[in-house]
């Protein structure tokens, strides 16, 4: 307990003197994606499937809409495929538990390397509120494309991609192919 506190206090004085001092480098992304594999791994051989995020949110979304109107949950097959028959709470659901964990994960990633500081990040040539609207615009458009394609990018591109999906396979394409392509006309936002 001592450690875990001693850390804290070392990681908030490191916040305050953030200012101050220039963030530590980003960790070695080579490293960080073969961690990342060992993860994906683990979570075939531990849960008896691979990692995703979309799940999580549905099942926080119908847990919240059969709260509010069982009925219009009951009555639709989307919620009822988030919400468990037997009366247990869908936030059981380890989904739920693997993004709080991300969140939880990064914060303390973001705090021991002195990256926790507020503000808004955008190239010199957009409003804040500008970016805010294509962060939302796009966070919509990711959202959506992730209902329709039955998984998000951590779901059919990590998950599908190491079960050589074709399905995975072809999200993956289709997003690099999209994202570069898109590039293009954003870019003067960011130079």
């Amino acid at each position: 307990m001592t450690l875990f506190k001693n850390v804290f206090s070392h990681a908030y004085e490191d916040n305050v003197r953030a200012e101050k001092r220039t963030p530590r480098h980003y960790w070695n992304p080579y490293l960080v994606g073969m961690g990342l594999g060992v993860v994906l791994l683990l979570t075939f051989v531990i849960m008896g499937r691979g990692l995703g995020a979309s799940g999580a949110l549905s099942t926080v979304v119908a847990a919240t809409v059969n709260e509010v109107n069982p009925h219009a949950a009951d009555n639709n097959q989307f919620y009822r495929n988030y919400i468990p028959e037997n009366g247990e709470s869908p936030f059981k659901d380890w989904l739920v538990f693997e993004v709080l964990g991300v969140v939880l994960g990064g914060f303390i990633s973001g705090t021991v390397a002195g990256r926790t500081k507020i503000f808004v990040e955008k190239g010199p040539h957009i409003s804040t509120k500008k970016r805010f609207l294509f962060a939302f615009i796009g966070g919509a458009l990711m959202g959506f494309g992730a209902k329709m394609a039955r998984g998000c990018t951590s779901g059919q591109g990590l998950t599908g991609g190491a079960g050589l999906s074709v399905g995975g396979w072809t999200f993956l394409l289709a997003v690099f192919i999209g994202a570069y392509g898109m590039a293009y006309f954003v870019r003067r936002q960011w130079i």
